[in-house]
């Protein structure tokens, strides 16, 4: 499918992407679908519990990222797929599945996904969101607690010993391959009208095709 626009929105964890991609979807909910790179996070039934509350969940070899590669272009040939879920409560993916079916703009979203060669040149537009982080910590603690079953101990340590060090490594030096920085995530509303414009303009050339 020569119409299809690929969005990629990446950024720091709390940085405000869902916000983003949510008020896009918002939009143009009859034209677009989502990949979250969250869901493509490899599954350990073969650990307990316990030994899956330790593993590094923000560096690259965490995902499985061949797959979503895969399944985007599986989308962007007109294909659809069934993309996996993972549940944070028990740190592992569930028995659930996806059906997504291709539409003409795709939005994938998650932290490392410009860290990924292959897979951000399959987008069209790198959108980085960019977040002091402060405030990125106090989002996670808010969502890790209320929404996935965390203890603050348990975010707190996770950040300090994971998710602020694999930030600094991978996260922040990808930002260079975004083409657009934007700061504050789904509350810039500048942003967000020029984002959503872009999206318009080509639906409307491609309607013309």
């Amino acid at each position: 499918m020569d119409n299809v626009l690929v969005i990629g929105i990446a950024g720091g964890t709390g940085s405000g992407k869902t916000t983003l991609m949510k008020n896009l979807t918002a939009r143009f909910s009859d034209v677009v679908c989502v990949l979250s790179h969250d869901n493509y996070y490899k599954r350990h039934d073969d650990l307990p519990y316990e030994e899956r509350c330790k593993l590094n969940y923000d560096e690259p070899d965490a995902m499985d990222t061949s797959l979503l590669v895969y399944h985007l272009q599986e989308l962007r040939q007109g294909h659809a797929i069934d993309c996996p879920v993972y549940d944070f409560t028990v740190h592992n993916r569930s028995d659930k599945t996806i059906h997504v079916v291709p539409k003409q703009v795709i939005i994938v979203e998650g932290i490392l996904i410009f860290e990924n060669e292959e897979l951000r040149n399959l987008m069209d537009i790198r959108i980085f969101v960019d977040t002091d982080a402060d405030v990125r910590l106090c989002r996670r603690i808010k969502r890790d607690v209320t929404k996935r079953g965390r203890t603050l101990e348990s975010v707190l340590h996770q950040y300090q010993s994971t998710v602020k060090p694999m930030h600094e490594k991978y996260v922040e030096p990808s930002k260079k391959y975004a083409n657009i920085v934007v700061p504050e995530g789904g509350k810039n509303t500048v942003a967000l009208d020029m984002i959503v414009g872009r999206i318009q303009r080509h639906l409307d050339e491609t309607k013309e095709i």
